[in-house]
């Protein structure tokens, strides 16, 4: 992994006040969080509560009915006119849930996607550019193979690195431990660690996960009750909100100092 390629600078993300409703059921209502520049963040929350959306409005795939998304406390996301979202988007990578490689391309040509449609760079700098995320994610050998005939495991590397082939300076990862076994969740952890202490960019994770969660968060945001409480994990699981003991229980009594 020594290849790996430099991502921007880091970036701050901050929600302010955001209402979302779909088909007339509230899902976020008054949500205000923030995620630090340079860290990783973990969201989590009941099945349902809009982790996914709250990424997909980040990412400007989704608008809130209210509030503001600033970056970096200026820019607010969340009111971009179409040109500016594209803009935008340059800057964020997005690991989806299940990875969503196209299964009928070949492994290095999703993730030569994004390159051949927004770069200009000729085919040799592209070459270069996927390889050298290849070696970042630990994949070797897996050029001309098609997205089904990788693992569970090897499909969000190759997630991962289409993800980072632009070099952004956001990085979402939609559940990137589902669906795996324990050795392969520890594995992406460690990965997902690499890329944030060596790539330097700002990670925004969602998991259900509570025990990844307290091994690489350095803050957690967890949404209930269609709002968000949040800390470094710690602070968070020792603040007395019953709400949070609860979610946490499992894992509470690894945390040192988390005890109320």
């Amino acid at each position: 992994m020594d290849a790996a390629p430099a991502l921007a600078k880091p970036i701050e993300v901050e929600a302010q006040g955001l209402h979302y409703a779909r088909g007339g059921r509230v899902i976020m209502h008054d949500l205000s969080c923030r995620f630090p520049a340079g860290r990783i963040s973990v969201v989590v929350g009941a099945s349902g509560c809009g982790k996914t959306t709250l990424l997909r409005m980040i990412a400007c795939l989704n608008r809130p009915h209210a509030g503001r998304i600033l970056i970096d406390g200026t820019e607010d996301v969340a009111h971009l006119s179409d040109g500016e979202v594209h803009a935008f988007r340059r800057r964020v990578g997005m690991l989806f849930q299940g990875g969503a490689l196209l299964d009928s391309m070949t492994v290095f040509d999703n993730v030569a996607l994004p390159l051949r449609e927004h770069s200009g760079f000729p085919e040799s700098r592209i070459r270069d550019e996927v390889h050298r995320v290849f070696e970042a994610v630990g994949l070797a050998n897996v050029d001309e193979l098609l997205p089904g005939q990788l693992s569970g495991g090897m499909v969000k590397r190759a997630g991962l690195a289409r993800a980072l082939v632009e070099r952004p300076d956001l990085l979402l990862c939609d559940e990137p431990f589902s669906g795996l076994d324990p050795p392969t969740i520890r594995r992406i952890e460690e990965l997902l660690l690499f890329v944030n202490q060596n790539l330097g960019g700002t990670m925004i994770i969602t998991s259900h996960h509570n025990e990844t969660t307290m091994r690489i968060a350095d803050h957690v945001v967890m949404m209930v009750d269609r709002a968000a409480v949040s800390g470094r994990p710690r602070e968070l699981l020792a603040g007395g909100d019953a709400r949070v003991a609860e979610f946490f229980a499992d894992v509470a009594d690894s945390v040192p100092g988390a005890a109320p």
